[in-house]
């Protein structure tokens, strides 16, 4: 497959709750080599487009795969939850919990193999928590979670990978640690990061995509507050001059109709 081609296609994309727009009129195209940041405010629809992409939630529209994402029954697409979605009473190991990534590909009922231990223990070495690997779930910091959860994203080796506010819970240490660890995958697959960080995720991507009941993609990864008031989002910037300032841009309209 030739570098920049077209993996997701998105048009005309709608989604609603109770009646209420969450998305609108969106059309976004997510390439292979894409290393994207989406921001926005909370509310915006941050949410539902991934789960849109997911297939996780009801929309209008049309979302197309490209066939170099479909493998049988399913789509080499690794996704990433927020670990606050994940529960952690439940009563597994570390191990198992990354081994779960593949359930799509092996099917619910099938057991793990050798080989998929094999695996899951390259990639916790791969991570620093190779020695948690038997420990349960509930016993383990959120930014070892975090890891143990990426390493369940990417073991069946997918050709996106969707991760949704992977940092949140988690000290500043660890954060830079973490996007390292992504940077150094994104020459091998696709990479969308959700965030509410504008200051971290714009040094690590490629380009942004502001979403904000409508959607802007930005084919690089540096956004001025000029540019922000454009698009019509209203993001939380921390500006790091001689003297580090925060910038709150407010507006009263939405990115599909501008009611100034």
């Amino acid at each position: 497959m030739a570098q920049h081609d077209i993996i997701v296609s998105i048009r005309n994309l709608d989604v609603k709750y109770d009646g209420l727009t969450a998305l609108e009129s969106v059309n976004l195209d997510i390439y292979n080599d894409d290393f994207l940041g989406i921001i926005g405010p909370n509310g915006g629809g941050k949410s539902s487009l991934i789960k849109a992409i997911m297939g996780t939630t009801p929309y209008a529209g049309e979302i197309r795969f490209a066939d170099t994402l479909k493998q049988k029954n399913h789509y080499k697409i690794g996704y990433m939850p927020q670990v606050s979605e994940f529960d952690t009473r439940f009563p597994i190991s570390i191990e198992e919990v990354v081994m779960s990534g593949l359930q799509t590909e092996k099917g619910f009922f099938s057991r793990y193999t050798n080989s998929d231990r094999q695996r899951a223990t390259a990639l916790l070495e791969q991570m620093g928590i190779a020695d948690l690997a038997k420990r349960p779930i509930g016993e383990v910091s959120g930014g070892q979670m975090q890891r143990a959860l990426l390493c369940r994203a990417i073991i069946a080796e997918p050709k996106l990978l969707i991760l949704d506010e992977p940092t949140n819970f988690v000290d500043n240490r660890f954060e830079y640690e973490f996007y390292n660890m992504v940077k150094g995958l994104s020459n091998k697959m696709a990479i969308v990061i959700v965030s509410h960080d504008l200051g971290t995720i714009t040094s690590v991507v490629k380009s942004i995509v502001c979403v904000n009941r409508c959607v802007h993609r930005h084919d690089s990864n540096i956004l001025t507050e000029e540019q922000l008031l454009n698009y019509n989002c209203p993001i939380q910037i921390l500006s790091h001059g001689h003297i580090p300032h925060t910038v709150l841009a407010h507006h009263s309209g939405d990115c599909c109709h501008d009611h100034h």
